[in-house]
């Protein structure tokens, strides 16, 4: 078994992870710009559950306390660098915990992996956005991913390996791919904010955990 690695960067090079996090899942998922506020960001997904989502690479109690106060509106996230018992206690009626994440680093370097027999690989590239299609020779669904470069880093977005084809080394063909097409776009640093099972795979990989993330929206219950 690989132990996990974990790093503890400062508090400013957590606010630079974050934000080049940002800048590349902003592309991954079509979203508006980011909006400064004091305590980090804003942005607009404009999805029914996913309206919009304010993150703070340095959650502070009070503003917290504050955005929670001021929330009315259904689909509302907050991505909290911080774990979720520390914000726990901040939080009011309404909010639910999703599955907390992991803000992952990893050097980029060239690697061409190889597709396991009875599998295959197609990639493409649409608006900066690399995505990565893992089917059986048959054509069903295996295994899923995006990347998106922006300069000295590229975000990795979107993984995913359907129930029947786990553990067969596919997330690991995923990743690599992504890896190399990030590397060959001038990238040199992958970030990516992992669930805890996928956090497993990611440092297998050589990812580092940076910071936790706790993960929560607003989903006030209906009389």
């Amino acid at each position: 078994m690989t132990a996990t690695t974990v790093t503890t960067p400062d508090r400013s090079t957590v606010q630079t992870l974050v934000r080049a996090w940002i800048e590349g899942w902003i592309v991954s998922r079509g979203t508006s710009d980011p909006i400064d506020r004091p305590w980090g960001w804003t942005i607009d997904a404009g999805q029914v559950n996913h309206v919009s989502r304010h993150v703070l690479p340095a959650p502070a109690e009070a503003d917290v306390r504050a955005l929670v106060a001021a929330t009315s509106a259904p689909g509302t996230w907050l991505k909290l660098f911080a774990d979720d018992d520390t914000v726990r206690p901040w939080i009011g009626a309404g909010w639910q915990f999703d599955e907390p994440g992991f803000l992952m680093t990893l050097p980029l370097t060239a690697e061409k992996p190889a597709v396991p027999a009875g599998y295959t690989l197609t990639s493409w590239t649409r608006g900066g956005v690399t995505r990565v299609l893992v089917r059986t020779v048959e054509g069903h669904f295996a295994a899923r991913g995006q990347v998106a470069p922006t300069g000295p880093t590229a975000v990795a977005d979107q993984i995913e390996t359907a129930p029947g084809h786990q553990r067969r080394g596919l997330g690991s063909l995923v990743m690599r791919t992504l890896q190399n097409t990030a590397h060959e776009a001038g990238a040199t640093t992958g970030i990516l904010v992992g669930t805890p099972q996928g956090r497993s795979l990611y440092t297998a990989l050589g990812w580092h955990t940076r910071a936790p993330m706790a993960s929560l929206y607003f989903s006030p219950a209906r009389d």
